[in-house]
Formats: C-alpha cells, sequence, structure tokens
C-alpha cells in the first residue's frame, strides 16, 4: 500500500485553513501552524495527532542554502497530493534558512508535525537550522542538546525512520562546514541508525550525481548503501516554486514543468523507499547520548579536579622539601619561616564563545555541567542530577547545593608566607600519634594519586565506550580533550590506553588533512602534477581500506573483548 498518494484531499478546505503569502502562478500559501515553544525545541503542527496511527520521523540535516527549506515544503506538498496543475503552493517553514548566512542564523531546533485525518501515516519532521554555521562552539552545543532531548522524548516515540543528509547535487565535494555538521549529528547515534540515513540531493538537473556521491565517499559519511556500495540517494529539484505575476513564456514553462515532475519523482521513490525500512529504536542511541554527555560533563570537571590535584601535590612535594632540608632548625626548636605556592579556587566569569551558564556546586566549588547546561529551569532537571543528587562533584551534592550562573570556577595559586608552627597545628593530631609530618604528606600525596588515577580511568572508559557504539565517535572529542587524556594516562603510567587515544587522535588529523586536500584541489591551489599524485595516494588509501576486514577489538574494563564487524547491509564510505 503506497504510504501517499495525489488528490487524497480536499485541497479547498486545505486553502481555507492557510494565507496567502505571495500571488501569481502558482500562489503560496502558508498552512497556519499550532505553535508551541518546549525549553528545547519549537513545535509547529498542521492537524491532530493520532497516537493509534502510523507514524514516521525524519531528521533533516544540511548546510545553509543547500535548499533544506524548500524541501521540507516539496515533501508536505507531495503528502498534500498537490499537482503543478493546480497553480498552487502550500508551505509550513519560512524560507529564511534558505537564505544567506548572513541572514539565517536562526538556532532553535523544529518539529514540524504533519497529522491529516485523510492520511494513513502521521509525520514527524526534525529540522536543524543555524547547525554548524559560523558563530560559536556554544550554539551548537546548545542545538545538539535540543535535538537529544527531542529524540528521547514522547514527543518522538523513542523511534526515528531517516536521517536525511542534505546535498546539493551540484558539488564536487563536502565543504569542512558541511563534514563537521554531519559528523556532529551522527555522533548523536547508535550505529544501528546507520541503515537508515539517506542522502537527499537538492537542485538536481536528473542526472547522475557522480561528483557529489564521490565527494560523500571521499568524506567518509556513513550512511545506508546499495548494491556495489553505493550509497542511497534520492533527487530533487529546487526550481519548482519559482512565482511569476504575469506568468512565463513556454520554454520556461516546460522547464518548470521538468523540475516539478523531477521532485515530485523524488518524493514518490522516497517514500516508497521509506516503506521498505524499518524504524529504529532510539535505546542504543539514548546509550551513546547519555555516554557523550558524561564525557562532554566530565572532562571539564576532569580538568578542573586534576588541575586542583597536581596543584595540592606540587604544594605538599615543596612542604616536604621544606622540612626535610630544615630539620636542624626544626630539632633546635628554632623559628621556621618559608613561602609556599598555595592552589585555591576563584568564580569567573565564563567566555561567552564557549557558553553562557555552568552548574556548579556551591559545598565542593566545582563546575558539574559546563558546557552544555542552559535550558532547565529546575535545577534538578539538568542531565548531571540523578534521583535529586549530582552524579558529577566530589561529595555528590543535592541539586539545591548548586547554581546556574554565567560564573564557573577556576583552579590558581597564590604565593603565601608560613611557619613552622602552623604546620605543626595544622597536623597536631598525627604528631601526637608520633608520626612524621613527612611520612603523613606522602599519604597524603599516595591518596591525591589515587583518585587521580580513578577520575582519569573514569573519562578514558567513557570514550572506550563511545568508540564502540556511537556511529562516529572519532568527532566526539576536541583533539585538545585528546592530548589531556593522553598526557594523564602517561602520568599514570597507563601507556597502552594512551596509545589507544593517540590511535584516534592520528585517525582524525589524517582525515583533516585529506579534507584540506581536497578543498585545495577544488580551489585550484595544487597544480596538476601535485594533484594527480596526491589524488592517486587518496585512492590508493580507499582501496587498502577495502582490502581490509573490518574487525576491531576494543576492551571494556577487564578481561572483556568485544569485535565490531560492518553490517551487511552498510558501511564506512
Amino acid at each position: 500500500m503506497a504510504l501517499l498518494g495525489p488528490n487524497m484531499y480536499n485541497i479547498d478546505e486545505i486553502i481555507n485553513q492557510s494565507s496567502v503569502i505571495g500571488s501569481g502562478t502558482p500562489t503560496r500559501y502558508l498552512l497556519k501552524l499550532r505553535a508551541d515553544y518546549p525549553d528545547e525545541y519549537r513545535k509547529l503542527t498542521f492537524g491532530e495527532r493520532n497516537k493509534d496511527k502510523p507514524h514516521k520521523t525524519f531528521v533533516m540535516v544540511g548546510e545553509t542554502g543547500t535548499g533544506k527549506t524548500t524541501l521540507i515544503n516539496t515533501m508536505v506538498n507531495y503528502i498534500l497530493g498537490v499537482q503543478r496543475e493546480d497553480k498552487i503552493w502550500f508551505e509550513i517553514t519560512d524560507d529564511q534558512s534558505d537564505l544567506t548566512q548572513a541572514h539565517s542564523q536562526t538556532s532553535c531546533i523544529t518539529l514540524y508535525g504533519f497529522y491529516l485525518q485523510e492520511s494513513p501515516v502521521d509525520l514527524t519532521i526534525i529540522d536543524t537550522p543555524g547547525f554548524g554555521d559560523t558563530r560559536s562552539i556554544a550554539m551548537d552545543q546548545e542545538i545538539a542538546m535540543s535535538l537529544c532531548s527531542l529524540i528521547k522524548s514522547e514527543e518522538v516515540g523513542h523511534e526515528i525512520d531517516a536521517v536525511c543528509l542534505v546535498v546539493k547535487a551540484t558539488q564536487n565535494r563536502l565543504s569542512d562546514r558541511q563534514i563537521y555538521i554531519f559528523n556532529a549529528v551522527q555522533s548523536l547515534f547508535g550505529k544501528d541508525v546507520a541503515e537508515n540515513i539517506v542522502l537527499l540531493f537538492t537542485h538536481s538537473t536528473g542526472a547522475q550525481p557522480k561528483d557529489a556521491l564521490t565527494a560523500v565517499k571521499e568524506a567518509k559519511i556513513k550512511c545506508a548503501v546499495k548494491e556495489k556500495n553505493q550509497p542511497v540517494f534520492f533527487l530533487f529539484d529546487n526550481c519548482q516554486v519559482q512565482t511569476s505575476e504575469e506568468g512565463y513564456p513556454e520554454e520556461h514553462e516546460q522547464a518548470l514543468e521538468q523540475s516539478w515532475n523531477r521532485s515530485y519523482r523524488g518524493m514518490e521513490i522516497f517514500f516508497k523507499f521509506m516503506e521498505t525500512v524499518k524504524s529504529k529504536s532510539l535505546n542504543m542511541t539514548g546509550n551513546v547520548l547519555q555516554k557523550q554527555k558524561m564525557w562532554k560533563t566530565n572532562i571539564c570537571n576532569l580538568k578542573f579536579r586534576v588541575d586542583m590535584i597536581d596543584k595540592k601535590q606540587k604544594e605538599l612535594k615543596q612542604t616536604q622539601e621544606v622540612l626535610e632540608q630544615n630539620m636542624d632548625f626544626i630539632k633546635n626548636n628554632e623559628t621556621l619561616k618559608y613561602e609556599i605556592e598555595v592552589p585555591y579556587k576563584e568564580k569567573v566569569d565564563i567566555d561567552p564563545s564557549v557558553a553562557k551558564t555552568a552548574m556548579c556546586c556551591t559545598v565542593c566549588q566545582e563546575n558539574c555541567h559546563y558546557p552544555g547546561c542552559w535550558w532547565v529551569r529546575n535545577l534538578s532537571w539538568c542531565s548531571v542530577m540523578k534521583n535529586g543528587y549530582c552524579t558529577v562533584c566530589s561529595n555528590k551534592c543535592h541539586y539545591s547545593k548548586h547554581v546556574k550562573e554565567a560564573k564557573i570556577y577556576q583552579t590558581k595559586t597564590r604565593i603565601e608566607k608560613r611557619t613552622y608552627e602552623e604546620l605543626k597545628k595544622k597536623y597536631e593530631d598525627i604528631i601526637r600519634a608520633g608520626m612524621s609530618l613527612v611520612k603523613k604528606m606522602e599519604e597524603e600525596l599516595q591518596e591525591l594519586e589515587k583518585e587521580k588515577i580513578k577520575l582519569v580511568m573514569e573519562a578514558f572508559h567513557c570514550v572506550e565506550t563511545l568508540q564502540i557504539i556511537a556511529l562516529n565517535a572519532d568527532s566526539l572529542s576536541t583533539l585538545k580533550d585528546i592530548d589531556f587524556m593522553i598526557d594523564k594516562l602517561k602520568e599514570i603510567k597507563e601507556p597502552e590506553k594512551a596509545r589507544t587515544l593517540e590511535s584516534i587522535k592520528n585517525k582524525e588529523i589524517k582525515e583533516n588533512e585529506k579534507a584540506r586536500t581536497l578543498e585545495r584541489i577544488s580551489k585550484k591551489e595544487i597544480k596538476e602534477p601535485e594533484k594527480a599524485r596526491t589524488l592517486e595516494n587518496i585512492s590508493k588509501e580507499a582501496e587498502e581500506r577495502k582490502k581490509q576486514i573490518c574487525v576491531m577489538p576494543k576492551r571494556l574494563g577487564r578481561g572483556k573483548t568485544f569485535a565490531l564487524k560492518n553490517s551487511e547491509k552498510t558501511k564506512k564510505l
């Protein structure tokens, strides 16, 4: 049974529920949608959802200017059964997200619900406008958090049918921005969603988009594939909605009709394909999101706490040295004065390019959720809270001991003057028990080292787990974070684990260099002989990857080894 077909609805009735936004041929109508604004996203719906009816959910992802807005509107017109001879065009979105970046930096995740009684299926489209636009990492993190919250909510129903990557059919390479957007969105999902990721090529002439397909392969974008390892893709033209007050010349009219038919056929094939695709449960995706939140939150808190531990260790070692070098003064009960570098915590303003607010514990004086904490009104709703208690800060304090503000704690040091008498007073119970101060400080150093090892290993296992369950784990961490983890693993004498992270880092660096090389080639910055050699090397690398059996052992904890194999239906392109 076809999912949707033409002439299914009373067009006049739909027009009565719309407002004219453009006269001429075709007449453009904006459907009157009910607007709701939950904290995490914007919700625009047409009709009432029937929970007993089959439901399809699509996530639309694409760089500004690829034609995502027109594509969503084309989908709506196809669902309504609008024909070219009707000379009308319905829209549920505005055109702002398809304008230039200077005028289309919207940031809110938008859920479009299209629910009609006559339709055999309710449709939800999740749009990600503004994601990856050149504003700040903080804004991208906010959008990612919104998407995380939405796809886990009852609104989506814990299932997803398609992640649609929108690309211009005319592109011969993906921009760094597009690769960043696709990788960032794919990193939110579990590996099982790969079979439901499809390519929607816009601005198509109907021909095979060979260059665009090659660009997707070179960027190693993971998606559903068919025979001969070709990505699953669909073609659409974005010219079918052009409006004229006076009509068009005959040859132009023919071109517009071809454009309309091309997009209509693309939608027909797309929805027919969606009938054959199984919805994917978001259980694994939920695990990925939870691990990602743990990683992103813990790495910041880890840096803060480890930095404080390092400074405390330095203070203790300096004190030890002073005592060992001045034993004669101490034995003769002479006054011993010394200067020492002492760590302390201080609240500072947040860099607005990184985040707007942070969740901090006033008892532990730690940054419990930073960056990424931005939308919750009730602190107990924050993702780092469980049953009303923080899962991050040292003492796992109640949420009421936390504040959300535009400040974070930083560790700093200052030089203080101290005396041996003050030191004895601090450790008087130890001295009374007959233990030397030097030995006590050595014990404190060991305890601090144990705490540091525990924190570093927790973060490492989080990264390791993500490597197994995430569809795109490589983009989850910045190189700066990986470098920090590598250094700390070496410090705690875990060279094998450090090498594991170095392998992840080197792979990401290599892919970034390849993307930059391809960009230089496309801009003709590389001369022809060098270009030929570069492309030959890239081609050889691709062939080598095909020959390799993609089985990669991963370790979780002790004594457990897992082997990862490619799905028969999906491969890493």
